[in-house]
């Protein structure tokens, strides 16, 4: 299976529950990836992730994209900025996820290239951040090909039953500092 018939498009509301499951199922099969846990987010309903559209913001910056393979979702990643004067030149890449199936087929190169290009398209958006986990190599490796260098690491950043994770943190220059 590969990239070939799957599209890339922003998330609309309608796309919610869809979305909801994806993440649903992606906390619970790798507890270790996610700073979110399953079981809090489970109880929650897809419409609490409505914030993560950027609806309200007219300034942009704050979106879901989806990789669809037909009406399945098999992928995601958001962008999110903060709305205070001081920040809001950054974006922060969250919950890229992609679906067993649709592993090791570019979908994850796809989404992380449609949101790159998404943010370099908003106004005033100079850098995006993002963390992962710092055994997850293969997420390490698509990362650094696409630019984004580590700049630190937060050791047990996250705690997974009685098993700390630490988190490398990396950014991506958009634009040229000033």
């Amino acid at each position: 299976m590969s990239g070939v018939g799957v599209s890339m498009r922003p998330l609309l509301a309608a796309d919610l529950p869809a979305y909801k499951l994806l993440r649903d199922d992606m906390l619970s099969a790798h507890p270790e990836a996610f700073t979110s846990d399953a079981d809090a987010e489970k109880p929650k309903a897809a419409s609490d992730y409505l914030y993560r559209l950027g609806l309200d913001r007219r300034d942009g910056g704050q979106f879901l994209l989806g990789a669809w393979r037909g009406e399945r979702i098999v992928g995601a990643i958001g962008c999110e900025r903060d709305a205070r004067v001081k920040v809001r030149h950054i974006g922060h890449v969250v919950g890229m996820m992609v679906r067993a199936e649709a592993r090791r087929c570019g979908v994850g190169r796809m989404l992380l290239e449609a949101l790159v290009g998404e943010a370099r398209r908003c106004e005033g958006l100079e850098m995006l951040t993002l963390t992962v986990t710092s055994t997850n190599v293969a997420a390490i490796r698509l990362y650094e090909a696409s630019g984004f260098i580590g700049y630190g690491a937060l050791p047990r950043a996250i705690k997974v039953a009685s098993i700390y994770f630490d988190k490398l943190h990396m950014v991506l220059a958009l634009r040229p500092a000033r």
